[in-house]
């Protein structure tokens, strides 16, 4: 990755600022959409926005731009100012994090290439990511701007690509620092057929990473608190079959639910398989990175049922959700030990 080994160790300092900073934004972001906060700040303010209202008259401004959009009518028509503040710092703390993310990355970034410190893949790669830091700013506002005039909360659609978009510029990161610290060059794009179990279980964990913005955009979490069931039933039983129209099943509480049910038995099963394989072919060198794996499912699973039974408890709730990037990790882990032998 470096053409000067003098310049190891701030390269690790770096990347591992630069992860912890977005793991600490995923975790904001999520209690953010727990709170209801996200369209607290109705406005951009890309450069206004750094500084926090600093006095009563800056206080009611705010509070008087959000008395003009749907959720506070229909969803928090009797909120105080003083409730307001909380859910415009949550907010607030969750853009200031996402231009702190911008500078740390960009600056460090200048240098490198400035000093030549880089290989040129990873002056592309690197780069390539930075663009994507950025994008997700526009992703964030394009998200907000869903809920800003007729819905009392963002669109899903929106919610979930704003959130896999965090978790690509994440695992990414993850996989620069795997390569670094193991002194190798593994693409992540490898097409051999014995590693077909490993992808599939990536590609389930991303898949499932959609589903769940979904249900947390929907509120889905709120129905069917039941559990292994859905009330009395497998399968939702408000829901009807409706003519070919993806859209109408993605907007339908109930089947995003049962979707996101069914995806956690599905990657249970795919993660046994694979440790069974492991297992089988004395790969021993692999253990204790998928004990690490397996333990991690096991807790998303475990989280996922007690969110529901809960009646999604903001603590449980982003409990589950930081338990989500540490089987990201863990995962990219598992399947880099794999490409390196």
């Amino acid at each position: 990755m470096l053409k000067n080994n003098n310049y190891n160790k701030i390269l690790v300092l770096w990347l591992v600022s630069l992860i912890t900073l977005i793991i600490l934004m995923i975790v904001v972001g999520g209690l953010t959409r727990l709170t209801d906060s996200g369209l607290s700040i109705t406005s951009w303010e890309l450069f206004r926005g750094i500084i926090p209202p600093l006095n009563n008259e800056n206080w009611l401004l705010y509070f008087s731009e959000y008395k003009k959009i749907p959720q506070f009518n229909i969803l928090n028509p009797l909120i105080s100012l003083e409730e307001f503040k909380v859910i415009y710092l949550w907010e607030y703390f969750h853009r200031l994090l996402g231009r702190v993310i911008g500078l740390t990355f960009l600056l460090p970034l200048v240098f490198f290439i400035y000093k030549d410190i880089l290989k040129d893949e990873y002056k592309y790669k690197l780069s390539l990511v930075f663009i994507l830091v950025l994008a997700q700013g526009f992703i964030g506002w394009y998200m907000v701007q869903s809920g800003l005039t007729e819905n009392i909360s963002v669109s899903h659609y929106r919610l979930s690509l704003h959130l896999i978009v965090a978790f690509i510029i994440l695992s990414s990161l993850i996989w620069f620092m795997l390569n670094f610290l193991r002194k190798t060059n593994v693409s992540f794009f490898d097409f051999k057929v014995d590693l077909v179990s490993i992808k599939f279980l990536i590609f389930l964990l991303f898949l499932q990473i959609i589903v769940g913005a979904f249900v947390s955009g929907l509120d889905a979490g709120k129905i069917y608190q039941t559990w292994p069931l859905m009330n009395n039933s497998f399968f939702p039983d408000d829901f009807k079959i409706h003519k070919i129209n993806f859209l109408y099943y993605f907007n339908d509480h109930g089947f995003v639910q049962f979707i996101h049910r069914c995806l956690a038995y599905l990657i249970l099963i795919i993660i046994i398989y694979i440790g069974f394989n492991i297992y089988k072919q004395k790969k021993i060198f692999l253990f204790k990175h998928y004990y690490f794996l397996f333990l991690f499912v096991l807790v998303q699973v475990i989280l996922g049922i007690f969110v529901l039974l809960s009646g999604v408890n903001i603590v449980v709730a982003s409990m589950h959700q930081i338990s989500s990037i540490f089987l990201i990790i863990f995962s990219l882990n598992l399947y880099h030990r794999l490409l390196m032998k």
